[in-house]
């Protein structure tokens, strides 16, 4: 059946078409990394976000297009894990805004909602890559766009999306050398045209239904310890007030912000505002919750509305002699992965602690939570992961601070995560702190052994399915069937100061007798090195080296 249009209700079946495609693939996406490691978490990443965009679409009643897109972009953007989540969100947001204000959508609009997501998911990348995701989203919304002025239906314009993104899919690895050499195309590319071949799919009567449900996938819980709760004193304004601005009914920019925030601010203190004109998130404390709501409804719909009496609060944990202590002027957020260095980063006081798995990573909105559980004025977050970082930032953005300073420090690995915290000092004024850290991150150079999981060449290296793998500072630098050779060509790699020190962490497949004698034969390695050990319980790595 040939479709002139799409309303509402065929674009929520194209997009839950385009998820179950993902999902049904999540594993053959994930093999599709650069590393022939056994952490690859592009499709897991994009297909979380698409769990939780389809998690909201199924709230919207509407027949609206536009109403079904919204949701597509908030609940994605809400759900966005690691750099190809957040990428995929941004796209669906620009996407959202392109289909602002139609009900219908015809094969112009259809290529232009698309181009629209384009553009803003190039402004969300600070330096954006070509042979990546971002590559074959332009290619095919070009494409779109040249088959819509053609004369195509959104039938054809879609059948162009998906022809063109095998065509430029296929070209990636010309595009960046460190894809032919591994023999892969782009993983984050190759999701985002299994989402668009669902939505093809979909426009043809056949929709990929989704696979059978079974246990829900989760983060591991973030840790609770050291939540601060609010000051008992005297409280001026007595109603937390906070929700969500939807279906917004003009053009938001930051005047418009600015304006809510101004009109906020005469009625109450605490007043956090921001979003674009797809999804506004306002938090306030105030004596006049109805006047706070009203500012909101003069912009748009209200959505999880939540109003919290401070005063009964404050009353309750008096009466149970639960006085907390004022907010922190600092907070540390740090992402860990093993149970042992979860215990290190609480031995280290890190407030707040997502422990996940390297495949899972945690969530804008995880981290988001975990910024404002803090409390505290000034939060400096430890991702510890390169494909963490950019949903760091976007959690930075969102949190709700009181106006204090969020920095998302650039740890790329645990190890410079421990070692950044460190650093941090606790009477030492933000800015000092912020230079503090980067200081002392730059000193550590990170280790990594691992094992490959298919045949692949890198670097002109021929390596077997088995391999052992030594990573270093973000680049396979060694590999071989011998694990202890490996380790020591790396270690060679890595030691710059002979009066350094050398730590090593030991993963959940090693045992403590083989760490300490690994340990031992470093010593003599390098002996005037001090070399210390810890169990960081970690999977898939069976060492981490920090050397400093």
């Amino acid at each position: 059946m040939a479709h002139e249009v799409i309303d509402g209700t065929l674009l929520r079946e194209m997009i839950l078409s385009g998820a179950a495609l993902l999902e049904k693939n999540k594993a053959e996406i994930d093999i599709l990394n650069v590393f022939p490691v056994p952490d690859g978490d592009t499709g897991t990443n994009m297909n979380m976000t698409m769990v939780s965009a389809v998690k909201e679409i199924a709230g919207v009643n509407s027949g609206s297009a536009q109403d079904v897109a919204k949701a597509l972009a908030s609940g994605s953007l809400r759900g966005a894990r690691g750099n190809s989540g957040v990428i995929l969100s941004q796209i669906f947001r620009g996407f959202a805004r392109g289909m602002d204000g139609h009900d219908t959508v015809d094969a112009g609009l259809l290529a232009q909602a698309l181009d629209t997501g384009v553009k803003s998911a190039y402004k969300a990348v600070m330096r954006p890559k070509e042979g990546t995701m971002l590559t074959v989203a332009r290619y095919t919304a070009a494409q779109a766009l040249q088959r819509a002025r053609a004369g195509g239906g959104v039938s054809d314009v879609m059948d162009a999306v998906v022809e063109s993104g095998e065509y430029i899919l296929a070209k990636t690895p010309e595009m960046l050398p460190v894809l032919k050499q591994a023999g892969v195309v782009d993983a984050g590319g190759k999701g985002l045209l299994l989402i668009f071949k669902g939505f093809k799919s979909a426009l043809s009567g056949e929709a990929v239904e989704a696979a059978q449900a079974g246990p829900a996938e989760e983060a591991a819980p973030m840790d609770d310890a050291g939540i601060i709760k609010g000051d008992l004193g005297e409280i001026e304004y007595g109603y937390c007030t906070e929700y969500f601005i939807q279906h917004i009914r003009r053009a938001v920019n930051e005047t418009t912000l600015g304006t809510l925030r101004a009109n906020l601010e005469k009625i109450g203190d605490s007043v956090v505002v921001g979003g674009d004109d797809s999804l506004i998130k306002v938090h306030v404390h105030t004596n006049h919750p109805g006047q706070a709501l009203q500012h909101g409804l003069d912009l748009g719909e209200l959505d999880q509305v939540k109003i919290d009496n401070m005063w009964e609060q404050n009353r309750r944990l008096k009466a149970d002699g639960s006085a907390a202590q004022e907010a922190k002027k600092y907070a540390l957020v740090a992402v860990a992965m093993g149970e042992g260095f979860v215990e290190i980063m609480k031995d280290l006081n890190v407030d707040k602690i997502i422990c996940c798995e390297q495949t899972m990573n945690p969530s804008i909105e995880e981290l988001t939570n975990a910024i404002k559980a803090t409390g505290a004025e000034n939060v400096f977050i430890f991702p510890n992961n390169k494909n963490v970082f950019l949903a760091a930032q976007q959690a930075a953005e969102q949190a709700a601070v009181n106006g204090g300073n969020v920095y998302v420090v650039p740890t790329y690995s645990i190890p410079q995560g421990i070692g950044g915290v460190l650093a941090f000092h606790p009477e030492a004024d933000f800015e000092e702190n912020r230079e503090r850290i980067d200081n002392a991150i730059a000193q550590v150079y990170s280790g990594y052994v691992t094992y490959a999981v298919r045949d692949s060449v890198m670097d002109d290296k021929s390596i077997r399915k088995g391999d052992y793998l030594g990573i270093g500072n973000g680049q396979l630098l060694e590999s071989g069937p011998d694990m202890e050779k490996v380790i020591f060509d790396l270690l060679r790699r890595l030691v710059q100061d002979p009066d350094g020190v050398i730590t090593v962490y030991f993963g959940q497949d090693v045992t403590e007798d083989e760490a300490v004698a690994l340990a031992d034969r470093i010593g003599d390695a390098y002996p005037e090195c001090d070399v210390d050990i810890y169990n960081g319980g970690q999977p898939l790595y069976y060492y981490i080296f920090s050397v400093e």
